[in-house]
């Protein structure tokens, strides 16, 4: 019997860490252990995910809650470290590059337990990017490394990773919305928000880069303003966003568009942007899947439109997922609104991408990491 235990940290863990839950406890051979940081705690972005996706309640949960990069990854190990003297697991395995990650990897390691990294060698090359570090600092450390796509594999074996470490084993994300997305059409929506009969676009936006200069975020949302003249705008606002967006306001009132307020825009307003509060799984997932563009700097939106076939346009200057581009709907398109707009026009124009599903996002990558784990 095998004792593993899986760390669920932030709001992009829990699709992944649903399938594998799942296939793990399909095997009498791994016992599972389920253990949220509490990075991202609310009901929104955490407890409804838990619920729509059939996780079952966390053997632990640490609740560290938000704070500084620094001062998050120093509470969450603080946290963890007693959690794996108790359950003296055989392996500690983390997903995807949040702070939870790297967090819970250095206390594994540094007590001598095997880490197993699900989402490894996924690069931007841009170390502005806190994620970035976390995915180059997890994969250096870890014992068994887990590819979504072929460019990980690629990226670790350029960094001089053994070739017995890596194993290309599709995506989990996919097998999370393959299995929930005849379930997801069942939402309302599309109604609630009143865009069940004619185009809207999608927004997600809370990268530092993008967020944290009111310059910067100025000039999104004056491109958003442009598109909400002609279709609307939906933007489920993550709560950093939304901290941020008020606190400008407050210091740089006619830098950020006045449209940008919570809540439907008035029908006589030209301007149809919507900011709402995050959506649950179910309801995102449908949202994405009829949008006419989605507009995102998240990283497995750049996924899930790939396989939905949804037009993406990523508002940053580089992806850690190149297969979204090559083979995906998914156009770097940068924060200027020029570019921003200009992609728009011509995915409006039908000059979008034609997708195709990348090699192993079959829906099976959870149950092909079982495998791997009671074969090593």
């Amino acid at each position: 019997m095998m004792k593993i235990i899986l760390v669920a940290g932030a709001r992009p863990n829990f699709m992944k860490i649903a399938p594998l839950m799942a296939a793990f406890k399909e095997r009498s051979e791994i016992t599972p252990i389920l253990v949220h940081t509490g990075q991202h705690y609310d009901r929104a972005m955490s407890d409804l995910f838990f619920h729509e996706l059939g996780i079952p309640e966390p053997d632990v949960n640490l609740g560290v809650g938000s704070a500084s990069h620094a001062v998050q990854t120093a509470e969450i190990m603080r946290a963890f470290e007693p959690v794996v003297l108790a359950e003296k697991p055989d392996a500690v395995l983390v997903v995807g590059d949040v702070n939870s990650t790297i967090a819970c990897g250095l206390v594994a390691v540094k007590l001598g337990v095997k880490l197993i990294h699900l989402e490894a060698g996924l690069r931007s090359f841009d170390r502005t990017m806190p994620e970035e570090i976390n995915r180059l600092l997890t994969d250096a450390i870890s014992d068994l490394l887990f590819c979504s796509e072929q460019s990980g594999v690629e990226n670790l074996r350029r960094e001089g990773v053994p070739e017995e470490k890596i194993h290309m084993v599709g995506n989990v994300m996919i097998d999370t919305l393959l299995k929930n997305r005849e379930k997801a059409e069942r939402s309302t929506i599309l109604d609630d928000l009143g865009v069940n009969d004619r185009p809207y676009a999608v927004v997600t936006l809370h990268r530092p880069s993008n967020v944290d200069d009111p310059a910067m975020l100025g000039r999104i949302m004056g491109a958003l303003e442009e598109i909400g003249r002609e279709m609307p705008v939906i933007f489920p606002v993550h709560p950093r966003t939304r901290a941020m967006l008020e606190k400008w306001r407050e210091n740089y009132g006619d830098t950020i568009p006045n449209s940008a307020e919570f809540g439907s825009c008035p029908n006589n307003s030209s301007v149809s942007l919507q900011l709402i509060e995050p959506l649950g799984y179910l309801d995102f997932l449908k949202l994405m899947a009829h949008a006419r563009v989605v507009l995102t700097d998240s990283g497995g939106i750049q996924e899930e439109t790939t396989i939905l076939g949804t037009p993406c346009l990523t508002l940053r200057e580089n992806t850690e997922r190149p297969v979204t581009v090559e083979m995906g709907t998914n156009r770097l398109v940068g924060s200027d609104p020029a570019r921003i707009l200009g992609a728009y026009r011509e995915v409006m124009a039908g000059n979008g991408m034609a997708a195709r599903t990348p090699p192993l996002w079959d829906g099976q990558a959870a149950r092909r990491i079982a495998e791997y784990i009671i074969g090593g």
